[in-house]
């Protein structure tokens, strides 16, 4: 895999991909290629599938119908009918567009299989992929329809019916409109379908891998973003740095855990606040409570969860999934490499370690509004409390958000529903676990958020104690984003909404990391 740069573009030579590939192309718009060595092995693959295509023996995919059907033997001059048909027949999603970029992302990892020659695809299919992304053609794919095993079938086969020139699509301006209208304004040519072709776009675990990928991304940022709100929390509450030690931490050697603390400790070097209740006599306070004091083992089970969960995307990343595969002896295998359980797991598992990041994120929110734990401030941080109500319902929020995160950490993997006649009967719903982990992302982001300019009001009403100088930077970073500090009550949603935007475009993180490195 070879990426090169050229002034705003970025070239993906397809290959095997890494996770910021993937999210180049799927979310910032990075241009596709295929490489020399790459249509080579189509183009080998290919010449496989062809020289079976006359075989009276049947082969599954090339001479056959499909799961249940896959005894049923098809002649020559209906084949391309057989695979016509496939494509029109399990395109048969529901419900809600699904995002541009997931989709990007799908059409993207179906290519990089295509591209490893072990699918029997010719050239000018794999290229019409290509085509179709670097002209920002994205196919209508929809909520409902895969179950995660056969690969994602419902919504590869939406992309590839617009390959064929027929459904939707969206073009670059975020437009719906037929797919053959827009094929034809980018000059793009639809596709004809041969042996085996339309079973290699369908067949893979492409949707779900695409969108672990993604939050993977989104949850680097989001686990700092964590440990620094967690840090403002510890500032603001008169907590203590002490017990984030490393010696302390290494007395349990959790590979997340230490990389939490360590940013704990860079995020509150040099705080008057906290320097103000450090003197002998200052805090009769011997401990924390746990959503403080256990922030570096919450934060840090969560970014081990995410290595685990990277493991797993990048075996997939270098897998070839399809059913039938064309092997690199040349022989045509089918195989149960298109079943979703190892990305369906940690979508999962992620879910589950996000609810618990959102929730100890609440409970240190929580602590600065309550005047029994708050150390001094103003009832809800309110300006004047009665007349004010200050922060109360930012929590409410919160907590809304927390329990449905709850809900959405029940696993999507454990549940299994019989398909093609009793032949697929044992299916992963990956798909529907990818689906839930992207609204629990979207849910853990806005409750950090809140409890970011929580902290940030509360390390305001701290003054003349100033902040560390991480600390402060993201208090000023916020400032200058629009959210107001202490004062008479106002709109919060619109607060709340800028907080988010300032949490999800990573300016956060960067005015922490511009005074001190971060992990």
């Amino acid at each position: 895999m070879n990426i090169s740069t050229s002034a705003s573009v970025v070239t993906i030579d397809v290959g095997p991909l890494s996770i910021d590939q993937v999210v180049a192309v799927a979310r910032d718009g990075a241009k596709v290629s295929l490489s020399d060595a790459s249509v080579e092995a189509i183009e080998r693959s290919r010449g496989i599938i062809e020289s079976l295509a006359n075989d009276t023996e049947p082969h599954y995919g090339v001479s056959t119908g499909f799961g249940a059907l896959a005894t049923k033997f098809i002649p020559a001059d209906r084949r391309r009918q057989l695979q016509l048909g496939l494509i029109r027949s399990h395109a048969a999603g529901s419900g809600a567009l699904v995002e541009t970029e997931v989709v990007r992302a799908l059409m993207l990892l179906r290519l990089s299989t295509l591209a490893t020659g072990r699918t029997g695809v010719r050239r000018e299919t794999a290229q019409m992929y290509a085509d179709m992304l670097n002209a920002h053609i994205t196919p209508a794919v929809y909520e409902y329809g895969s179950l995660g095993c056969s690969g994602d079938l419902a919504p590869l086969a939406h992309c590839a019916l617009a390959a064929l020139g027929e459904g939707e699509v969206v073009d670059e301006h975020g437009v719906r409109r037929p797919s053959a209208e827009a094929l034809a304004e980018a000059g793009v040519q639809p596709i004809t379908l041969q042996e085996k072709e339309g079973l290699a776009l369908i067949n893979g675990t492409d949707g779900m891998l695409g969108m672990l990928c993604l939050a993977l991304k989104d949850l680097d940022r989001l686990v700092t973003t964590a440990d620094i709100s967690a840090a403002m929390s510890v500032e603001g509450q008169l907590g203590t740095d002490a017990v984030f030690a490393a010696d302390l931490q290494a007395l349990r050697p959790q590979v997340g855990q230490a990389l939490s603390a360590s940013n704990l400790r860079a995020l509150l070097d040099g705080s008057a606040i906290m320097q103000s209740h450090r003197e002998p006599g200052a805090c009769t306070r011997v401990q924390d409570a746990y959503s403080l004091r256990c922030s570096p083992q919450v934060h840090g089970a969560v970014r081990d969860t995410m290595s685990h969960a990277r493991n797993v995307a990048g075996a997939e990343l270098a897998s070839a999934v399809d059913n039938p595969v064309v092997t690199l002896d040349g022989r045509v295998e089918s195989n149960g490499n298109f079943h979703g359980a190892p990305i369906g797991y940690v979508l999962d598992f992620l879910a589950i370690a996000i609810a618990d990041l959102a929730s100890i994120s609440e409970r240190r929110t929580d602590r600065f509004l309550d005047t029994a734990r708050s150390h001094g401030l103003n009832p809800f941080l309110a300006d004047d409390p009665g007349v004010d109500s200050g922060l109360m319902i930012a929590q409410y929020t919160q907590a809304s958000i927390v329990s449905e995160l709850k809900r959405l950490a029940v696993p999507a993997s454990v549940d299994s529903i019989p398909s093609s006649a009793m032949q697929e009967d044992h299916v992963s719903m990956g798909w529907n676990a990818a689906r839930k982990l992207r609204r629990a992302i979207d849910g853990l982001q806005r409750v950090l958020s809140i409890e970011l300019m929580t902290a940030a009001r509360a390390l305001d009403l701290r003054t003349p104690l100033t902040p560390a100088g991480a600390t402060a930077a993201v208090v000023q970073g916020l400032r200058e984003a629009g959210v107001q500090g202490p004062g008479p009550d106002r709109f919060l949603g619109a607060d709340i909404e800028r907080a988010v935007q300032y949490v999800a475009s990573g300016a956060a993180n960067q005015a922490a990391a511009a005074i001190t490195p971060l992990n």
